[in-house]
C-alpha cells in the first residue's frame, strides 16, 4: 500500500434477531480482547448473558442457509461496463416531478428514495457484514466450525473468488441520477465493513481460514484503502468536514489495523483528533450535524463513528476517550453535552423530523456506560426493555 499523500500532508443497517427482541441499529465495535470474559460466562450459563448467546446462535444458525450475494446480482450494468463495480443510488435524491424524465434528480433531506432498491450492491454488502460479524461471534463463543465456514464463504465470494468479487474502489457510489455517476459521500456506504473486519478477525483460527484467503482478504482491503486516499471520490470524502469525513478515519483506521499498518494508522488516530477538535462547537456540540433535519440522529451518528475510532485506537495503546484537543474538546465532554439530550433530560432545541427511539440511542449508551461510567445509560436502556435486555447482542460484548 502507498503511504497517503494527504496524510503526509497534514452498519444503517439494522441487526434484527427476531420480530419481538430489539436490537442495536448500528453494530458495536467488539473489544475482541474483551469477550473472554464473556466466554467464561457463556461456559458457566450465567443467566445475564445465556438468553442472548442463545439468540445469536439461533441467528447464526439462520445465516448459515443464505445464499451467497456479491455485486454481480445486479440486473444494471455500472457506467465502467464492469458489475465488479459497486454501484449505489444516492438515498435523499428524487425525480424532480416537473420534468418529463425526472432529470435532474433533487435532494430531500432525511427522505429515502425507495428506487434505491432498485441497486441492491449496498443492502447486500451491509448483509455481508452483518453476517459476518455474527458468524465470527457464534463461532468465537461456540467453537463450532460450522460457523466459521460460512463467514470465510462469504468473504471469499465478496473479496477473494475472481468470478465475483467486487473492485476495490467505490467509484460509482450514492450515484445522483442527472447528476454525476458517483460521489464521494458514497464512502458512507463501507462503514459496516469494519465491523466485517471484527467477524474475520474472530475466525482467524479456524481451520477454514487458510493463508489464501487470508492474504488475499488483506489485499483486497490494501488496495481499496490505497483507493480511499487517491481517488477523487476518496479524497473528496476525506477532506468533507461532517460526519463523513469521521467514518472515512474510522474506516481507514480499521483497515490500516487489519492490514498491519501501525504507523499508518497512528496518523489516521492524530488527524481524526484534529476534525474533533474542528467539529466541535463551545458546547462541545457538532455544528454540521445540528444544520440537518434529523440533528439529534445525526449528532449520535456522528459521535458514533468518533466512538469507532476511539474503540480502534485501544489497539495502539491510545486512550482516545480522555485525550483533550487544542481547543479543549475530547470525545468525553462530546459525550457529556449529548447525553441529556438522548436521556430526555433536557429538550433538543433544533430540528429533528424523526424523533430519536430508545433503539436508535442504544449504541451511545453502551459506550457511554462501558467507557465514561454513565449508570443512567445502561438502567435507561434496562427499563425501556425490561426483561428483554437479556436477549440483546450488546449484551455480549
Amino acid at each position: 500500500m502507498r503511504i497517503p499523500l494527504l496524510l503526509l500532508l497534514f452498519f444503517v443497517q439494522k441487526i434484527t434477531f427476531s420480530q419481538n427482541i430489539l436490537t442495536p441499529a448500528e453494530p458495536i465495535k467488539m473489544d475482541i480482547n474483551g469477550l473472554s470474559k464473556t466466554k467464561i460466562k457463556i461456559l458457566a450459563k450465567d443467566p445475564s448473558v445465556i438468553n442472548a448467546y442463545e439468540v445469536l446462535i439461533q441467528k447464526a444458525n439462520n445465516i448459515l442457509k443464505v445464499i451467497p450475494k456479491s455485486v454481480m446480482d445486479k440486473t444494471d450494468m455500472p457506467p465502467s461496463g464492469s458489475k465488479h463495480d459497486y454501484v449505489s443510488l444516492a438515498p435523499y435524491w428524487w425525480p424532480d416531478t416537473t420534468k418529463p424524465n425526472g432529470l435532474p434528480y433533487l435532494l430531500k433531506d432525511g427522505l429515502i428514495n425507495p428506487e434505491v432498491k432498485n441497486f441492491p450492491d449496498k443492502e447486500n454488502m451491509s448483509k455481508l457484514s452483518e453476517y459476518v460479524y455474527l458468524l465470527g461471534l457464534a463461532y468465537y463463543f461456540s467453537e463450532d466450525e460450522i460457523y466459521a465456514k460460512k463467514a470465510a464463504e462469504l468473504v471469499s465470494v465478496w473479496f477473494v473468488d475472481s468470478a465475483t468479487k467486487m473492485n476495490p474502489n467505490l467509484n460509482f457510489a450514492q450515484m445522483v441520477k442527472g447528476v454525476n455517476n458517483g460521489r464521494g459521500i458514497g464512502l458512507i456506504d463501507t462503514r459496516l465493513f469494519v465491523y466485517a473486519i471484527d467477524g474475520i478477525k474472530l475466525i482467524e483460527k479456524s481451520k477454514y481460514w487458510d493463508k489464501n484467503k487470508s492474504t488475499s482478504t488483506k489485499k483486497w482491503f490494501s488496495d481499496f484503502l490505497d483507493w480511499m486516499y487517491h481517488s477523487k471520490n476518496g479524497i473528496e470524502e476525506y477532506i468533507t468536514k461532517n460526519n463523513h469525513g469521521v467514518w472515512f478515519d474510522a474506516q481507514s483506521l480499521g483497515i490500516a489495523l487489519y492490514i498491519d499498518s501501525t504507523n499508518f494508522a497512528k496518523e489516521i488516530v492524530k488527524k481524526s483528533l484534529t476534525r474533533l477538535d474542528q467539529q466541535s462547537n463551545a458546547d462541545h456540540l457538532f455544528p454540521m450535524e445540528l444544520e440537518r433535519t434529523n440533528s439529534l440522529h445525526y449528532s449520535c451518528y456522528n459521535l458514533l463513528a468518533f466512538s469507532v475510532i476511539a474503540q480502534l485506537a485501544e489497539n495502539l495503546g491510545i486512550d482516545y476517550w480522555q485525550i483533550e484537543t487544542a481547543n479543549h474538546h475530547s470525545l468525553q465532554k462530546a459525550y457529556e453535552a449529548i447525553l441529556p439530550y438522548v436521556l430526555k433530560e433536557k429538550p433538543w432545541k433544533y430540528q429533528e423530523i424523526t424523533p430519536l427511539s430508545a433503539q436508535d440511542a442504544y449504541v451511545t449508551f453502551y459506550y457511554a456506560n462501558r467507557k465514561l461510567s454513565c449508570i443512567n445509560c445502561l438502567e435507561t436502556i434496562k427499563k425501556w426493555e425490561g426483561d428483554k435486555y437479556n436477549y440483546m447482542l450488546l449484551t455480549l460484548l
